[in-house]
């Protein structure tokens, strides 16, 4: 059964959930692309779910499904191969590791782009005072931004990427983050972006769109080579204390993700904020010369020349930061309302 939030996401993308009978099928059984109390059905990816449960990855890469995926985009155009999927393999990576102030961060290292940019522009931070001030925090955003060149594109799949970048300069979305009182942590960021509207037939499988996202196309659509991992803005990252972890923290929101989080360990590491109001707080997100601005921020050191973009409340578009922390002996978590987000304690 649909939420409210749920329901306000389908209403935005009711054009890309109704492009296709399979999809409209899911979304728009009655003609209307579902509402808050309204009930989803999708029981060929419930199927689906059981077999990844029972024999993991296989079908999916391999197996049957993963020739019906294939089969289905070949007859549309698609470029999806066969040899693709089989060929595809996750690769265990060490994080980027950065001191801000008296802590260390670990987060996603390339070719993530998130991780790289977000260990900028905490690095530029730690230059200045703490607590940093509103504005040091937009400059910050404002340095990151402007780093997303096609040289920096390009060069995030390269081996020594990240030390060299950091050098020379320094001289979404869905997301859970776990911690026990024993320091024991994960923090794992995956997406489907917004979709495709592409619905496989006999699988219930809604194919992402992360080929199609601008925000990790800067250069334009089909430009990577084969074989080339696509950059992400997805950056789960760990914040540690005296070789303890403290916070554990991601989020969703694509382009927003970097500044979400950036704030979130700012309030957290140089205001003292536990992690539920960090995690509530208002944010602000800068790129291509606008200031966005959620209510509650205190824009009068920005100026008056600045472009902003004010919302009238909370938005989804800021990210969903879902952080669990661990300090004086008890573990607290917060999810980001923004995007239904919730902790549980067990």
């Amino acid at each position: 059964v649909l939420n409210a939030g749920q329901a306000y996401v389908a209403e935005i993308l009711t054009d890309l959930l109704t492009s296709t009978p399979e999809c409209a099928a899911i979304w728009a059984p009655e003609g209307h692309i579902l509402l808050e109390g309204e009930r989803l059905h999708n029981p060929e990816l419930g199927d689906a779910l059981l077999r990844l449960a029972r024999e993991g990855a296989e079908p999916f890469y391999r197996g049957d499904i993963a020739a019906a995926v294939c089969a289905w985009l070949r007859e549309r155009g698609g470029s999806l191969t066969d040899a693709d999927l089989a060929g595809y393999a996750a690769i265990e990576r060490e994080p980027v590791k950065m001191a801000y102030r008296d802590r260390e961060i670990l987060t996603n290292p390339p070719p993530s782009a998130g991780g790289t940019l977000l260990a900028y522009a905490l690095a530029l931070l730690d230059r200045g005072p703490a607590p940093p001030t509103l504005r040091g925090v937009i400059e910050a955003m404002a340095a990151a931004q402007s780093e997303r060149t096609p040289e920096f594109v390009e060069g995030l799949d390269q081996e020594g990427f990240l030390e060299r970048f950091l050098a020379t300069r320094l001289g979404s979305t869905t997301h859970i983050s776990v911690i026990d009182l024993d320091g024991c942590a994960c923090s794992a960021t995956c997406t489907n972006g917004e979709g495709s509207g592409i619905v496989v037939p006999g699988t219930g499988i809604h194919l992402n769109n992360v080929m199609g996202e601008e925000d990790l196309n800067p250069l334009g659509f089909h430009r990577h080579p084969a074989g080339r991992r696509m950059p992400s803005m997805m950056a789960p990252s760990i914040v540690m204390r005296e070789g303890e972890v403290e916070l554990v923290l991601g989020s969703a929101g694509s382009n927003r993700i970097r500044s979400a989080l950036l704030q979130t360990i700012v309030a957290v590491v140089d205001h003292g904020t536990a992690v539920r109001d960090a995690v509530y707080a208002p944010r602000v997100h800068f790129e291509d010369g606008v200031l966005f601005a959620e209510p509650g921020i205190d824009l009068q050191e920005i100026g008056s020349d600045a472009t902003i973009v004010r919302f009238a409340a909370r938005n989804l578009f800021f990210g969903g930061v879902q952080a669990a922390q661990r300090r004086a002996g008890r573990a607290t978590g917060a999810g980001d309302p923004r995007r239904g987000g919730v902790a549980v304690g067990v």
